[in-house]
């Protein structure tokens, strides 16, 4: 008995692996988490140097107040962000995205407009999500200029975006 062939016109949607999915699983999460915590790092002592915004404080004593806090919010929040990714993968028939779009989600987010504006909804979030933790928790008790607790809390937010978000997955296939 013969198997029927896959035609050459048959898509494997499910058997793609977004990038952005991929920092969230072992080993590629510690890759991540270091790489996040050396970003995050870079970006907290611009912010200390650029908007001196604890003129109390040592650059030392800043970045161990909130080193921590700033790489924990900004992992959540990246997490959150590709949850709401995968919540669009997972719910495709229940929420109606056509197969281009969910192609686009995980494989090229270029390919389809729709898919790269969810994309780009899921990054603004995870910003909006880094800012507001940031500016409402991190630096509550370390900058207490409103103006500079902003500045900082946004400087961290745009600079530390989950851009990653944006790679093509068939890059990497």
């Amino acid at each position: 008995m013969e198997q029927a062939q896959p035609s050459e016109q048959t898509k494997l949607y499910n058997i793609i692996f977004p990038v952005w999915l991929l920092i969230f699983f072992p080993p590629v999460i510690l890759v991540s988490l270091v790489g996040n915590w050396i970003i995050d790092s870079i970006v907290l002592t611009a912010c200390y140097f650029l908007l001196k915004p604890n003129q109390e404080w040592s650059w030392l004593k800043f970045y161990k107040k909130n080193i921590v806090k700033v790489w924990f919010f900004g992992f959540l929040a990246d997490f959150i962000g590709a949850a709401i990714l995968y919540a669009c993968v997972l719910l495709q028939d229940v929420l109606g995205i056509s197969d281009e779009i969910i192609n686009g989600i995980t494989y090229d987010p270029y390919s389809n407009f729709l898919a790269f504006t969810l994309i780009l909804v899921a990054i603004f979030i995870s910003g909006l999500l880094i800012l507001l933790f940031n500016y409402n928790y991190t630096f509550r008790r370390s900058i207490k200029d409103v103006l500079a607790r902003w500045k900082a809390a946004a400087l961290i937010a745009v600079v530390t975006l989950p851009w990653t978000f944006l790679l093509p997955a068939k890059l990497f296939y």
